[in-house]
């Protein structure tokens, strides 16, 4: 069992060893999260820390981190387990007594998928459930149903309970609305684009080898692409991929690195020429 923090700054603490520096809202919805022991529902933009926040807290806690990326067409099977029919149909091929083909739903031949791998670590695994409002309504259904009670039926074993349920964090871009039940099940944070001050930390702890006035000038610079009317805005993971790029290829932001090194903070055809058009001013801010 892993040991729990006793307060919202020692928890901000193991996290920032992690790398993960966490602002006080977010450090305390995540203490509330685990002391009350209710799933965490994280919302924002793309890039912005929500799935490594998972990765950190299960660094911090030491314990298993069990991901399920959803999508759509996720369903509960291939979220739950699946039964490995090629071993049954070599099992049964090999039988020598037809009497012992009953074994073929033994928990040998049993494929755990993330769902019902973290029912049965418990305590001792962080769930993340990454881009819940990627997958279907109906998989949103099942997914309150199970995170209420923590167990599963499994016909031919038998009910799969948590004794004590694992630590949850969901995750989701806002591609579509989640259920009220849904959201009425989880404590919740919205988390947004740092300031200035705080993404140039959080690019120094996570590229160390960066300097500090190149963190700062980059920080700037993609702040002012995010003012820029395009598909999709850089998130925080860009500005350090960003900075790193910029580090190698001469370790100051000008027109001319920023125009080679584009492709590490804009992921989109037209936002390119959109930032492009304005590259003077978000090197310079002139």
């Amino acid at each position: 069992m892993s040991t729990r923090p006793s307060s919202v700054d020692e928890l901000a603490g193991l996290l920032a060893e992690r790398s993960y520096l966490a602002e006080r809202g977010l450090a305390t919805a995540l203490f509330l999260a685990l002391s009350l022991g209710q799933p965490l529902l994280v919302e924002g933009e793309a890039g912005v820390g929500k799935t490594e926040l998972a990765k950190a807290l299960s660094a911090a806690l030491g314990t298993r981190l069990v991901r399920l990326q959803c999508y759509e067409g996720l369903d509960a099977n291939q979220a739950l387990y699946e039964w490995d029919y090629a071993r049954q149909l070599v099992h049964l091929r090999t039988l020598s007594d037809p009497a012992d083909a009953q074994d073929v739903f033994s928990e040998r031949f049993l494929v755990e998928r993330p769902l019902l791998a973290a029912l049965r670590a418990g305590e001792d695994a962080v769930l993340l459930i990454d881009e819940i409002d990627r997958a279907d309504e109906e998989f949103e259904a099942f997914l309150l149903e199970l995170l209420s009670e923590f167990q599963v039926s499994i016909p031919e074993v038998g009910v799969v309970r948590a004794v004590r349920p694992p630590i949850v964090v969901l995750t989701s871009n806002r591609t579509r609305e989640l259920h009220d039940a849904l959201r009425r099940r989880c404590l919740y944070h919205w988390i947004d684009y740092p300031d200035l001050e705080r993404e140039v930390d959080i690019v120094r702890t996570r590229a160390p080898d960066v300097s500090a006035a190149l963190a700062a000038h980059v920080g700037a610079a993609t702040r002012r692409i995010r003012e820029l009317d395009l598909v999709k805005r850089p998130g925080v993971a860009e500005t350090i991929g960003w900075a790193r790029a910029v580090s190698v290829l001469g370790a100051q932001l000008t027109a001319e690195t920023a125009a080679d090194s584009l492709g590490a903070v804009v992921k989109d055809h037209d936002d390119v020429a959109v930032v492009t058009d304005r590259l003077a001013w978000v090197v310079d801010g002139g």
